[in-house]
């Protein structure tokens, strides 16, 4: 589901796409209404994202290569394998990109959100 609901953004709002696989959805039992999704994402080389938000806490985890992130108010930083970042429900992700032109990259996201907020929301 969270493929498809990214995939059906504008390809014009990607650089050179992302492939999103979804690898957990569970409800929280004891937070009705909330949800934990779990899935990576691999940027190809020169790969990145849209500008937007998630409504939701985002922990990344970095598996390969390396990736710029930076959420609006804050510095950029570079994440190498094993560094972590985190957004919050009102954090705008103004940078989201692979670092490198000629090397792939891959990164384990881990969303709290409420259940029918959308995963990802592009802002201009």
């Amino acid at each position: 589901m969270v493929l498809l609901l990214l995939c059906s953004l504008p390809v014009a709002l990607w650089g050179q796409q992302p492939e999103i696989k979804s690898l957990m959805s569970k409800d929280l039992t004891e937070s009705p209404g909330r949800e934990v999704l779990m899935m990576t994402v691999d940027y190809p080389p020169g790969g990145s994202d849209p500008i937007h938000r998630h409504n939701a806490h985002a922990f990344v985890y970095v598996l390969e290569g390396s990736v710029l992130m930076q959420v609006k108010g804050k510095e950029q930083v570079t994440l190498t394998p094993g560094q972590t970042f985190y957004e919050a429900p009102d954090d705008v992700h103004v940078v989201g990109r692979n670092a490198s032109s000629t090397k792939p990259a891959k990164f384990l996201v881990v969303l709290v959100k409420d259940k029918a907020a959308p995963v990802l929301i592009p802002l201009q």
